[in-house]
């Protein structure tokens, strides 16, 4: 490879870099450009470490057969089982553990590998390998993202040229620090989005983020605690009060997001939770949905967990409509994006009367009269009740036991 071909592919990694591209998009121009520029790459790989609550990190792949793959894998953890067994064996593992920046390996035909990946890559006919590590410092690291690993393979008879690895040596570099750039911006979505909720933390990465500065939307509410959650925590043992909150926040959440709303915070057990009521029929009809979905998820979740002989509980829940404030709120240096507004207090009384009158779900009148039929036909008063802190006397409702039923 010239110098010129070099310089045309970092100047295209870096304009790409900026312009965010994927990072799929970024290994697969940079290896495309370098075998039309004479450098005969057979594979490419470049894996980052992440911050997600479930996976370690992702990985993208490009190869020059034609043979579809995935091009991009999302690893889970690795420092167990048989993913720890298959990364302490490999060439990153090696770089990690004592240092250096590469590996060279060529790919003999016959005699020990030093690598199992070196195995696979002789059965598959290459002939030369180079694994990279370009490590970032501490200030730029986030969670376990703290370098990029990359390999690069060829099938070039006699394996890779100088001129190769230099090509190499300087590029990927630049293929590093484009990838921590879109790496970066994707934990952020990632941190807005399980810690806000989807639409919270779409528009506080758009900017919204003001001290003050909130919207006045209509919309559903949905406010839901566990029954008897205080008697369970007194009673079972410590670790198992946080896998008891898991499973049953999984079910809330699931059953919300299945059904087009937001959860906007959790409270120990309780969930608070958005339906935009632009149509105020569609957004009461979404809530009843996901009402119904929560009910099947806590039969299936208390079945399991009676089987493992884990305590079990059951969600209460408050439906409600009305006229909220939906922004940041707190001081200088530390905001929540949430709603508040008269409407939210009163969902969280009307939750708290499923004790009172024994149901699972307690509904404002105001949400039954901006519900449409069939849905309105099934849910039925419990009578009328004055809630506390609340000015006015209300006729609260449920749903009709009978619809509860399974047939």
């Amino acid at each position: 490879m010239q110098h010129v071909d070099i310089e045309r592919i970092g100047t295209w990694l870096i304009d790409r870099g900026l312009a965010g591209a994927s990072e799929t998009e970024l290994l697969h121009g940079l290896c495309e450009r370098c075998c039309e520029a004479g450098l005969d790459l057979s594979r490419g790989v470049a894996l980052i470490d992440t911050l997600h609550p479930v996976h370690e990190g992702r990985a993208f792949r490009w190869r020059n057969d034609n043979v579809e793959e995935s091009a991009v894998i999302e690893y889970g953890r690795s420092n167990e089982g048989e993913a720890r067994a298959t990364w302490e064996s490999s060439p990153f593992f090696h770089l990690q553990t004592f240092g250096g920046s590469e590996i060279r390996r060529q790919i003999l035909p016959d005699g020990p590998l030093e690598f199992p990946v070196l195995e696979e890559m002789r059965q598959l006919g290459h002939t030369d390998y180079i694994a990279m590590i370009h490590r970032f410092a501490g200030e730029g690291t986030i969670g376990e993202m703290d370098s990029l690993c990359s390999s690069f393979t060829t099938s070039r008879p006699g394996g890779f040229e100088v001129s190769d690895l230099v090509a190499l040596r300087r590029l990927v570099p630049l293929l590093a620090l484009a990838i921590k750039c879109v790496s970066l911006a994707r934990i952020a979505g990632t941190l807005v989005e399980v810690y806000l909720g989807r639409d919270a933390g779409e528009r506080v990465l758009s900017g919204r983020i003001l001290r003050g500065v909130a919207e006045r939307i209509h919309a559903v509410l949905w406010y839901s605690d566990l029954r008897g959650y205080t008697t369970i925590t007194d009673t079972a043992p410590p670790d198992e009060i946080i896998p008891l909150l898991n499973d049953y926040a999984d079910a809330v959440i699931s059953a919300v997001h299945e059904a087009g709303g937001e959860v906007l915070k959790l409270m120990g057990d309780g969930v608070l939770a958005i339906f935009r009521a632009d149509d105020r029929a569609e957004a009461c009809r979404c809530a009843l949905r996901a009402e119904a979905d929560l009910r099947d998820r806590q039969k299936a979740l208390n079945a399991r967990r009676s089987t493992e002989g884990r305590p079990v509980s059951s969600v209460y829940l408050g439906l409600h409509i009305g006229d909220v404030f939906y922004g940041n709120i707190g001081s200088v240096d530390r905001l929540d994006f949430t709603v508040v507004g008269p409407a939210v207090n009163e969902a969280s009384r009307i939750a708290a009367m499923c004790r009172s009158v024994d149901r699972s779900v307690v509904i404002s009148s105001e949400f039954v009269m901006a519900t449409p039929e069939p849905e309105r036909s099934g849910l039925v008063s419990v009578g009328r009740y004055a809630l506390r802190g609340i000015g006015r006397a209300q006729e609260l409702f449920t749903i009709d036991p009978e619809t509860m039923a399974p047939p």
